[in-house]
């Protein structure tokens, strides 16, 4: 039975008139008639309050269930999923408004359900809830068309992405392998994903009080433990996590960041160089808990149990497919590809069709390249500008890249820079705060201004806020491979004690030289 034959039917057997039950619900009679008709359908609000009225389920209200009455649906209850035991991002209808904005953002045609979105969201953590989300995310999110006035053009196939693309502009260049570099790349991601660790969550309006108030702004070392006095943390709302300062170290702690770098040495180990994307789900699957992955990825890793192979993992109710997980896992690609960008971007769009599409996709291609390039170039605009020629010049990554590194060109300052930056991507939107594109300008702004100096680029990246130790990582890595090892200075790299925790399975800790060695190894 329809909808509208339902309530129809539970008014009639309640002997409410037409008037009586718009009465009830605090609407005209014109709407209960086009309710019963089938002409439209109550907003969300109201049909919670039909079902709870009546005493029937939402299943049986919306759905072909014969299970009628919510006592009828009590023992069903016990089989259900305990929402509150779940990671935020294993919970699609609590990321409806993150879903919403995304499709936006890409251009989908879908702003005419604005409310509806806005409606569920609003609706109490559960199963109800998640079944509205399933109704959106099938008819309305999943079939959804690209408006006609969108202004990018934007694909996640490879062979698309580099006919918009400017890849062929930058040649193979031979006999790039330098030891130095790969140990430079190495340390300079664990160390600058070190420096942001500490300070990983931490929005800008407390994060530069905080480096004031320690002596450490403009940033120019690690965060220790001492800084992080009784009365600091009283004052601040953010929970600075000193069980990861360097003073409280042995080795590098492990961090998904890092993790990913080893896990893929590991892959390229088992798969070589030919890898494809279910390689990787594969390896994902077998190396390192589902808890080891986020937003993307965790959602990734829960579509491969449950089926969806690639691309298919990526798209399948992923809100988080333009953000930065992908972002932070193209290194290895960029380090066993010297000279090669092209090559080191295509193995990361097969890393990245994962988990990721559009933007996603190329924040990890751009990392790759930009290293590829940092081995064999000495010039910073050149790096910068090899990684987005692997990406469409027609996507909103390369627009915002390109108009950086232009401002930089033409004079803009290192201050003017940040605050034309943060005018358009203020962190305290959660959304900028672990979206690809504003982590990425980060990156760049960080490259640019940082006098190519390896201390005060990761300083830059971390003490401008966003994704703290992604960001920091990703400079150091390109930092560290474009100046070598010896660049960086014992300053960082002592605490580390030459040795690297991951939670990767039987990798609990290894050595870093050990990684440069085989890194080396697996160039081609």
């Amino acid at each position: 039975m329809d909808f509208n034959l339902k309530i129809q039917a539970l008014r009639k057997e309640n002997g409410l008139t037409s008037e009586k039950f718009a009465e009830k619900f605090n609407v005209s009679r014109q709407a209960v008639s086009k309710w019963e008709t089938g002409e439209s359908m109550p907003d969300i609000d109201n049909i919670v309050k039909i079902a709870k009225y009546f005493n029937v389920t939402l299943d049986y209200l919306l759905l072909d269930s014969n299970v009628r009455t919510l006592e009828e649906n009590e023992n069903m209850r016990e089989q259900r999923p305990s929402y509150e035991l779940l990671e935020m991002w294993d919970v699609y209808s609590e990321k409806l408004y993150l879903e919403y904005r995304e499709c936006i953002d890409e251009g989908l045609d879908i702003e005419k359900y604005s409310d509806l979105f806005n409606s569920i969201s609003k609706l109490e953590k559960g199963v109800m809830k998640e079944k509205f989300a399933d109704i959106i995310y099938e008819h309305i999110v999943s079939p959804a068309k690209t408006r006609v006035d969108y202004a990018y053009n934007e694909p996640s196939t490879l062979s698309e992405i580099q006919k918009l693309s400017l890849c062929d502009e930058y040649p193979v260049i031979e006999n790039a392998t330098s030891e130095e570099k790969i140990k430079g790349a190495w340390y300079g991601r664990i160390c600058g994903c070190l420096l942001g660790k500490v300070l990983e969550g931490c929005r800008r309006d407390e994060l530069i009080p905080f480096l004031k108030e320690t002596n450490n702004y403009p940033m120019h070392r690690y965060i220790l433990s001492t800084d992080v006095t009784e009365s600091i943390q009283d004052k601040y709302v953010y929970k600075f996590q000193t069980v990861v300062c360097p003073d409280n170290l042995e080795c590098a702690p492990k961090d998904d960041d890092t993790n990913y770098t080893v896990l893929y040495q590991n892959m390229i180990e088992k798969y070589g160089r030919d890898f494809t994307p279910a390689n990787i789900a594969s390896v994902w699957m077998n190396s390192q808990p589902k808890n080891a992955y986020c937003t993307a990825e965790s959602i990734a890793y829960r579509n491969f149990v449950n089926g969806y192979c690639p691309p298919a993992s990526a798209i399948y109710k992923n809100p988080y497919r333009e953000c930065i997980g992908a972002q932070i896992r193209g290194d290895y690609f960029g380090y066993i590809n010297p000279g090669n960008p092209k090559l080191a971007a295509e193995m990361a769009f097969r890393d990245a069709s994962i988990s990721h599409i559009r933007n996603g996709m190329y924040g990890e291609m751009f990392v790759a390249a930009m290293l590829a390039r940092a081995a064999v170039s000495d010039d910073m605009v050149d790096i910068i500008t090899c990684g987005i020629s692997q990406i469409p010049t027609t996507s909103r990554l390369y627009e915002e890249i390109h108009n950086m590194v232009e401002d930089y060109k033409n004079g803009i300052g290192k201050e003017e820079a940040f605050e034309k930056f943060y005018a358009k991507y203020p962190d305290r939107d959660a959304r900028n705060f672990i979206h690809t594109i504003s982590n990425a300008c980060i990156v760049v702004y960080a490259l640019l201004y940082g006098e190519d100096d390896f201390g005060k680029s990761i300083c830059l990246a971390v003490e401008s806020a966003f994704d703290t130790d992604c960001n920091g990582a990703t400079v150091g890595s390109i930092m560290g491979m474009k100046n070598g090892f010896a660049s960086i200075g014992e300053k960082w790299t002592k605490c580390t004690n030459g040795k690297l925790q991951t939670s990767i399975s039987g990798m609990n800790c290894v050595d870093i030289n050990t990684l440069v060695d085989k890194t080396i190894k697996h160039i081609g």
